[in-house]
């Protein structure tokens, strides 16, 4: 079974939405590295994660810059798009996820082949986890409170027990914690 690890950036107040806005101050080497290590053969993006990185990536990987090698990266991995209306695609290996979420991202764990990522789309990723389908969630927690935007954890009535896999403080003061679900508790519950 594939293993599906979904990455955020993160605020300390949680805020997940235009990471743009406040993120790249913090970016530095141990950053890249943190979010090179997490790239997969296969990536689940919302509309709006895609949107951003189809108008950003391409580009960059034409232009032969310093992140180009991520950028060729990224147009070579297979990119599936969740989103409710018919899109056209323009750049490479982008395919539009048929049906529902859940079943579909449930069978595409079961096909052969490597790691699956999901990058920012928070939407996706609550559903996913609501699911039990994500087996590793790395947040980059940036020292920074935001205070205003779409947080990772909405209210919500169900909990989403997890457990500390790893941690690495960066220079930058970004936590970068992983993950996993909750081992079974004694009542029964995830």
């Amino acid at each position: 079974m594939r293993k599906i690890a979904a990455s955020l950036f993160i605020s300390l107040d949680g805020v997940v939405e235009d990471p743009a806005d406040w993120h790249f101050p913090y970016f530095n080497d141990e950053m890249g590295a943190a979010v090179t290590a997490q790239m997969a053969d296969t990536l689940i993006l919302g509309r709006k994660t895609y949107d951003s990185f189809a108008g950003a990536w391409p580009e960059r990987e034409a232009e032969g810059g310093e992140d180009a090698g991520f950028a060729a990266s990224l147009g070579d991995a297979r990119k599936i798009v969740v989103s409710r209306q018919p899109l056209e695609f323009t750049w490479r290996n982008s395919e539009l996820l048929q049906g529902d979420l859940v079943k579909a991202v449930t069978e595409l764990k079961n096909e052969p082949g490597g790691p699956i990522a999901v990058s920012g789309s928070v939407s996706v990723v609550r559903q996913l986890l609501a699911a039990g389908l994500v087996d590793e969630l790395h947040l980059l927690v940036h020292p920074i409170a935001v205070r205003k935007g779409e947080r990772l954890f909405d209210e919500g009535t169900d909990s989403v027990p997890l457990r500390l896999i790893r941690s690495e403080t960066f220079s930058t003061g970004v936590v970068y914690l992983i993950y996993g679900p909750a081992e079974a508790t004694a009542a029964g519950e995830r």
